[in-house]
């Protein structure tokens, strides 16, 4: 199992005690993408001690857990941001590595930790370069299946598993992936959306056959929506359950769960009939940033599927109940409870669940739940840094956001309580179609054992509330977000939880954009912190980032015909607006948002005489991976904000 990194020795800390930088980052693994095989678990670890480095881990009823890639960093970062690092089949296991460049495989029957890898795929033509990542293993062909991104396009690509050139299966959108292969190999299935939208917004589920020689044919779209062509309609995940197909689709403004039966039946001349699985005002989907995120999943003989409810994952399973009219079998819906209600990356096996699992009082760790008994076992990446008396637990806030709409927060009140002189920080997540969750986050922790209060926003745009919510943001980046965000502290500050003079916000990418521009509105905010900001919505516009090429057309209006739009909403336009002290990090090598968009705003800032600081930071892109990063951005921005706020002596010496 997973060895936590903790100092020796150390034991939970007691309420009262604030909890130190140098055990909330940079200390523990990060747990992704885990899978079930044969009754043992693989997943990967992101090392902060190695500088972010990504391994492949095995383990299993021993306790122990084994290292497979020791050599390698297994990363993909297609679109810029990655995921779907690696796939399996029977013992066979591909992985990516070398920063999306590369493939390289390993068999796990042979493995004798470290395992043995042997990479697979050509070497790189410097003129043409390609990322690789969302894959799936084609074990009736003897070959790997995934997204190639190369020459400003994804396509879906076939390579040998003995290693060979790339062959082209499918090129028939601007963006692919998800792809999903019968248990019987002859269909396959995947997702696939064109710009100007995201995923989120339009996207396509195909479904093609598989001829003799591995070709695909008889193409054809069986879910979802393209660019202006009738409703908007997105779909998530298909995932095949014998011969049926299911999806996350989000026709009825949520994603809820639907069914194409018998999906590899030759084509009818009328649509698709999909048949609902669940439907409810909850979503079974999230935004598709990055590839393999997982929210169903089938152990043999039911369905298992995470949605998200007022803000809250559950988990419920999907069984067939007994009917005699020979027709298909309606689906039996169980919940399951648990004590954690942040749930992803669903993978099963055999009666069996694996899962990342966090809570109100469980930090992020690997859940394994035996599907009829309901038993489970929780390892965390870290053993329990905080007694329960210490731990900051959130409270649901709905308060009145932009148009008096009704808007979505988790506050999470200081040790000792809330009260009219407690100073608050503002949290904006990134995306901006992310969601604050509910898991425990020790970054949040750090804040409230100082003293502070913390209102994590699920501002208009955010997900996990369906699509109206969602599509609040259209055209209003910059205005429904930061009013939401203000809204949140002014009705915390109106119920005598916070003291209006100390309130701060810091947030990273998207969110660091909402900082700015709530700074540019108002004197709310007293003082603030970004990470990698966005501050010049022009120049990244003109970018050439391409998953997010067209992403501002929906925030903020077509480009370039809304270019004075653009500008008036852009941080680096609102300069002389903003009065107070900024704190600004970013990495060198980001490549979605260059570290001249955080130059650019600071010398602006510098000339106008208001309190700005900067830090770079040498091999760190956007998201840092380094745990000497993380703690030194969390310390200095915690020293930043006592300073600027004049906190008293009894918070600024806590900890120390």
């Amino acid at each position: 199992m997973p060895t936590p990194v903790i100092p020796a020795g150390a034991s939970p800390l007691p309420a009262g005690v604030p909890l130190p930088a140098a055990r909330v980052v940079g200390a523990a693994p990060v747990f992704q993408e885990p899978r079930l095989w044969r009754g043992r678990w693989l997943w990967l670890e992101r090392l902060p001690a190695q500088a972010g480095r990504t391994t492949l881990r095995l383990g299993g009823g021993d306790g122990q857990a084994h290292d497979l890639t020791p050599d390698l960093d297994l990363r993909s970062r297609i679109h810029g941001y990655g995921g779907g690092a690696y796939c399996l089949a029977g013992s066979q296991l591909v992985c990516v590595s070398d920063g999306g460049r590369s493939l390289w495989t390993l068999d796990l029957d042979a493995a004798s930790p470290p395992a043995s890898t042997r990479r697979i795929s050509p070497d790189p033509d410097p003129a043409r370069p390609a990322l690789f990542g969302d894959g799936l293993i084609d074990r009736h062909r003897h070959r790997w299946i995934g997204v190639c991104e190369q020459d400003g396009r994804d396509r879906l690509v076939t390579l040998p598993l003995g290693g060979g050139e790339l062959s082209v299966l499918a090129a028939s959108d601007d963006f692919c992936g998800y792809a999903s292969l019968s248990p019987d190999g002859e269909h396959l299935a995947w997702v696939g959306w064109s710009q100007p939208c995201m995923p989120w917004d339009r996207s396509r589920l195909w479904l093609a056959r598989l001829d003799s020689a591995g070709g695909l044919r008889d193409a054809r779209v069986v879910a979802g929506s393209s660019p202006g062509a009738g409703p908007a309609i997105s779909v998530f995940q298909p995932l095949w359950v014998g011969s049926t197909l299911v999806v996350a689709c989000d026709r009825s403004g949520w994603w809820n769960l639907e069914a194409l039966e018998a999906a590899g039946e030759p084509a009818p001349a009328e649509d698709p009939v999909w048949r609902p699985l669940m439907p409810m005002a909850a979503e079974f989907g999230q935004p598709q940033w990055v590839y393999g995120m997982r929210t169903t999943a089938w152990d043999g003989s039911r369905l298992l599927a995470a949605f998200c409810r007022q803000g809250r994952w559950e988990l419920a399973a999907l069984l067939p109940a007994d009917h005699g009219d020979g027709g298909p079998a309606p689906l039996h819906y169980r919940p399951i409870p648990l004590p954690f209600d942040d749930l992803a990356a669903l993978d099963a096996e055999d009666g069996r669940l694996l899962a990342i699992a966090s809570g109100p009082d469980h930090g992020a760790g690997l859940l394994e739940l035996d599907c009829a008994s309901g038993s489970w076992r929780h390892h965390p990446a870290q053993p329990p840094l905080l007694a329960a008396a210490a731990i900051s637990r959130p409270e649901p806030l709905w308060f009145a956001g932009h148009g008096d709409r009704q808007t979505h927060a988790w506050f999470y009140p200081p040790s000792g309580g809330a009260g009219p002189r407690s100073p608050l920080l503002i949290r904006a997540h990134s995306g901006p179609t992310g969601m604050a969750r509910t898991g425990l986050s020790l970054a949040i922790q750090f804040w409230t054992s100082r003293g502070w209060g913390v209102v994590d926003v699920n501002y208009g745009g955010s997900t996990g509330f369906g699509r109206a919510y969602r599509e609040r943001l259209t055209g209003q980046w910059g205005v429904v977000d930061v009013d939401d965000c203000l809204a949140a502290a002014r009705a915390l500050v109106a119920a005598g939880h916070a003291d209006p003079q100390r309130i701060a916000m810091e947030g990273g990418s998207a969110a660091g954009f909402t900082v700015l521009a709530a700074l540019a509105r108002d004197r709310t905010i007293r003082a603030g912190a970004v990470r990698y900001p966005v501050t010049d919505l022009c120049a990244l516009a003109e970018a050439d980032h391409r998953f997010e090429a067209r992403y501002f057309d929906a925030l903020v209006g077509p480009w370039p015909e809304a270019r004075p739009l653009y500008e008036q909403r852009s941080p680096l336009q609102q300069a002389d607006r903003i009065q107070a002290p900024l704190l600004f990090f970013h990495g060198l090598d980001d490549a979605v948002v260059p570290p001249e968009q955080s130059r650019m705003l600071v010398e602006r800032l510098r000339l106008r005489g208001v309190p700005v600081e900067l830090e770079l930071f040498a091999g760190e892109s956007h998201g840092f991976r380094a745990g000497v990063v993380q703690q030194r951005v969390l310390e200095r921005t915690e020293a930043f904000f006592r300073r600027w706020l004049q906190l008293p002596d009894a918070t600024a010496q806590a900890g120390r």
